[in-house]
């Protein structure tokens, strides 16, 4: 009896430090991916010029990287180029860069980029949800829940729409 505490404490122990290994390991590899990509593309288009893709993967990059300035601007030449090259598929730039002036803080802006995004595409359920979340942050509850709605409306399922409709619901009754 005295001898089992210490192997099933060694072999839980030993389950913790294996799956905390393997979730540093696949972190890693996954950063060295995206720094990999971030080094070709950088150098490709300091080069030449680029396609709607590589400056939109570009910028989305950036985005996790909280680089906004940066990645306003990989977006701004992603829309040029989608432009250019005749491209309609252009709402998840729109909403890349919306996202990008969001985190800015930069609210009225990011409301016209999310507005374009759902322009290009009504049914655009991640863009309507930050729609939605932004007009929240400027305290624009009766927007937000339409945005929400909209969401729904679209995606009956989405639980980030069907959570935040809610909550806003329940904060338009009672402040009524």
């Amino acid at each position: 009896m005295d001898s089992t505490l210490p192997i099933i404490y060694l072999s839980v122990l030993l389950v913790l430090l294996s799956g905390t290994g393997i979730a540093i390991f696949r972190q890693i590899f996954k950063t060295r991916r995206a720094e990999k990509v971030l080094s070709r593309l950088q150098k490709k288009l300091s080069q030449e010029k680029g396609t709607t893709q590589e400056y939109y993967e570009l910028g989305s990059i950036y985005l996790d990287k909280k680089i906004y300035a940066q990645a306003v601007a990989m977006f701004q030449k992603a829309i040029k180029a989608a432009q250019e090259e005749g491209e309609e598929k252009i709402s998840r730039i729109y909403n890349g860069l919306g996202f990008a002036y969001f985190a800015q803080e930069q609210y009225d802006i990011a409301i016209r980029q999310y507005k374009e995004a759902v322009k290009h595409d009504p049914q655009y359920a991640t863009a309507l949800n930050n729609l939605g979340h932004v007009y929240e942050r400027k305290n624009l509850t009766a927007q937000a829940l339409e945005a929400y709605e909209q969401v729904l409306q679209a995606e009956p399922n989405n639980n980030t729409a069907k959570r935040r409709a809610e909550s806003l619901r329940r904060r338009l009754v009672t402040s009524s």
